[in-house]
Protein backbone atom coordinates (compact mmCIF):
# COMPACT_ATOMS: atom_id res chain seq x y z
CA UNK A 1 0.00 0.00 0.00
CA UNK A 2 1.54 3.23 -1.05
CA UNK A 3 -0.03 6.37 1.09
CA UNK A 4 -2.87 5.95 2.73
CA UNK A 5 -6.81 5.96 2.72
CA UNK A 6 -9.38 6.43 5.26
CA UNK A 7 -12.47 5.14 6.89
CA UNK A 8 -15.59 5.83 4.90
CA UNK A 9 -17.94 3.96 7.22
CA UNK A 10 -18.43 1.59 9.96
CA UNK A 11 -20.36 -1.32 10.69
CA UNK A 12 -20.98 -3.96 13.13
CA UNK A 13 -24.07 -6.89 13.57
CA UNK A 14 -24.63 -7.87 17.24
CA UNK A 15 -25.30 -11.46 15.70
CA UNK A 16 -25.66 -13.88 12.65
CA UNK A 17 -27.81 -12.34 10.20
CA UNK A 18 -28.73 -9.65 11.48
CA UNK A 19 -28.60 -6.09 9.31
CA UNK A 20 -25.50 -3.94 9.65
CA UNK A 21 -25.84 -1.18 12.05
CA UNK A 22 -23.59 1.62 10.79
CA UNK A 23 -21.64 3.75 13.87
CA UNK A 24 -20.09 6.67 14.13
CA UNK A 25 -16.83 5.01 15.96
CA UNK A 26 -16.66 1.23 17.68
CA UNK A 27 -13.98 0.56 19.57
CA UNK A 28 -11.12 -2.43 18.46
CA UNK A 29 -9.57 -4.49 20.79
CA UNK A 30 -6.66 -6.85 20.39
CA UNK A 31 -7.08 -10.11 19.73
CA UNK A 32 -11.21 -10.12 20.09
CA UNK A 33 -12.37 -7.75 17.26
CA UNK A 34 -15.06 -4.58 17.53
CA UNK A 35 -16.81 -4.61 20.71
CA UNK A 36 -20.39 -5.26 20.17
CA UNK A 37 -19.73 -7.39 16.79
CA UNK A 38 -21.02 -10.58 16.16
CA UNK A 39 -17.38 -11.78 16.57
CA UNK A 40 -16.18 -10.15 18.77
CA UNK A 41 -14.89 -13.19 21.21
CA UNK A 42 -16.85 -12.84 23.92
CA UNK A 43 -19.98 -12.60 22.01
CA UNK A 44 -19.21 -15.21 19.46
CA UNK A 45 -22.54 -15.75 17.35
CA UNK A 46 -21.04 -14.81 14.06
CA UNK A 47 -22.11 -17.26 11.10
CA UNK A 48 -18.71 -18.32 10.98
CA UNK A 49 -17.91 -19.51 14.67
CA UNK A 50 -17.05 -22.80 16.24
CA UNK A 51 -14.06 -22.62 18.16
CA UNK A 52 -13.57 -24.09 21.34
CA UNK A 53 -11.81 -21.44 23.27
CA UNK A 54 -9.93 -18.54 22.49
CA UNK A 55 -6.90 -20.58 21.92
CA UNK A 56 -8.79 -22.12 18.85
CA UNK A 57 -10.09 -18.94 17.46
CA UNK A 58 -8.96 -18.48 14.12
CA UNK A 59 -7.08 -15.40 12.21
CA UNK A 60 -8.85 -12.86 10.27
CA UNK A 61 -12.26 -12.53 12.49
CA UNK A 62 -10.85 -9.90 14.46
CA UNK A 63 -11.97 -7.08 11.71
CA UNK A 64 -13.02 -7.31 7.84
CA UNK A 65 -12.71 -4.25 5.44
CA UNK A 66 -13.82 -3.74 1.85
CA UNK A 67 -13.17 -1.01 -0.41
CA UNK A 68 -16.03 1.27 -1.56
CA UNK A 69 -14.53 1.51 -4.78
CA UNK A 70 -15.01 -2.24 -5.53
CA UNK A 71 -18.63 -1.30 -3.83
CA UNK A 72 -19.06 0.67 -6.84
CA UNK A 73 -17.27 -1.28 -9.50
CA UNK A 74 -19.38 -4.26 -9.18
CA UNK A 75 -22.75 -2.31 -9.94
CA UNK A 76 -21.16 -0.71 -12.61
CA UNK A 77 -20.01 -3.42 -14.31
CA UNK A 78 -22.56 -6.09 -13.05
CA UNK A 79 -25.62 -4.09 -12.09
CA UNK A 80 -25.75 -5.65 -8.63
CA UNK A 81 -26.09 -2.33 -6.20
CA UNK A 82 -25.32 -3.52 -2.21
CA UNK A 83 -27.21 -1.13 0.09
CA UNK A 84 -24.92 0.28 2.84
CA UNK A 85 -23.65 -2.60 4.82
CA UNK A 86 -24.88 -5.26 3.09
CA UNK A 87 -21.35 -6.54 1.75
CA UNK A 88 -20.76 -7.57 5.42
CA UNK A 89 -17.66 -6.08 6.10
CA UNK A 90 -17.42 -3.99 9.11
CA UNK A 91 -14.96 -0.90 7.33
CA UNK A 92 -15.99 0.52 4.30
CA UNK A 93 -12.83 2.11 2.70
CA UNK A 94 -11.41 4.68 0.08
CA UNK A 95 -7.80 4.71 -2.05
CA UNK A 96 -6.90 1.96 0.45
CA UNK A 97 -5.61 -1.09 -1.60
CA UNK A 98 -6.68 -3.65 0.89
CA UNK A 99 -5.09 -6.35 -1.18
CA UNK A 100 -2.11 -5.22 -0.59
CA UNK A 101 -2.28 -5.52 3.12
CA UNK A 102 -2.24 -8.94 3.32
CA UNK A 103 0.89 -9.85 6.11
CA UNK A 104 1.76 -6.47 6.22
CA UNK A 105 0.80 -3.92 9.45
CA UNK A 106 -1.15 -0.94 9.43
CA UNK A 107 -3.15 1.42 11.39
CA UNK A 108 -6.73 1.97 11.09
CA UNK A 109 -7.78 4.81 13.19
CA UNK A 110 -6.28 4.25 17.04
CA UNK A 111 -6.03 0.88 16.03
CA UNK A 112 -2.90 -1.28 15.04
CA UNK A 113 -3.64 -4.28 12.63
CA UNK A 114 -2.29 -7.14 10.64
CA UNK A 115 -3.67 -8.25 7.29
CA UNK A 116 -4.39 -11.73 7.38
CA UNK A 117 -5.94 -12.91 4.21
CA UNK A 118 -8.66 -11.98 1.35
CA UNK A 119 -12.16 -11.87 2.59
CA UNK A 120 -13.25 -13.94 -0.47
CA UNK A 121 -17.33 -14.05 -0.77
CA UNK A 122 -19.17 -16.88 0.74
CA UNK A 123 -22.03 -18.66 -0.33
CA UNK A 124 -23.96 -17.26 2.95
CA UNK A 125 -23.40 -13.57 1.85
CA UNK A 126 -25.01 -14.20 -1.89
CA UNK A 127 -27.23 -16.33 -0.62
CA UNK A 128 -28.80 -13.01 2.06
CA UNK A 129 -28.27 -10.87 -0.74
CA UNK A 130 -28.57 -11.74 -4.71
CA UNK A 131 -26.90 -13.98 -7.29
CA UNK A 132 -24.24 -12.86 -8.72
CA UNK A 133 -22.61 -11.27 -5.64
CA UNK A 134 -19.81 -14.61 -5.31
CA UNK A 135 -18.67 -13.68 -8.55
CA UNK A 136 -18.68 -10.29 -8.45
CA UNK A 137 -16.77 -9.65 -5.44
CA UNK A 138 -14.00 -12.65 -6.57
CA UNK A 139 -10.63 -11.41 -5.49
CA UNK A 140 -12.08 -7.90 -3.98
CA UNK A 141 -13.98 -8.94 -1.18
CA UNK A 142 -11.51 -7.13 0.88
CA UNK A 143 -9.36 -7.73 4.04
CA UNK A 144 -9.95 -10.25 7.08
CA UNK A 145 -7.41 -8.30 9.93
CA UNK A 146 -6.21 -9.34 13.35
CA UNK A 147 -6.48 -6.45 15.86
CA UNK A 148 -2.73 -6.14 17.68
CA UNK A 149 -3.36 -3.07 19.12
CA UNK A 150 -6.79 -1.49 21.32
CA UNK A 151 -7.76 1.79 19.40
CA UNK A 152 -11.39 3.58 18.44
CA UNK A 153 -12.02 3.66 14.56
CA UNK A 154 -14.10 6.15 13.08
CA UNK A 155 -15.64 7.83 9.46
CA UNK A 156 -12.80 9.77 8.51
CA UNK A 157 -10.07 7.92 10.24
CA UNK A 158 -6.72 7.47 7.85
CA UNK A 159 -5.73 4.05 6.93
CA UNK A 160 -1.73 3.69 6.47
CA UNK A 161 0.81 1.05 6.61
CA UNK A 162 2.87 0.77 9.91
CA UNK A 163 6.77 0.04 9.75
Amino acid sequence: MTGSGTVERVFIAPEAEVEMEEQTGVEAVAGQGLRGDRYFSEIETGTFVGWESDEERHDGYDLTLIEQEAVTAIERETGIELAPGEHRRNIETRDAALNHLVGQRFRVGDAICRGDRLCEPCNHLQRITQDGVLQALTHRGGLRADILEDGTIRPGDVIEPVE
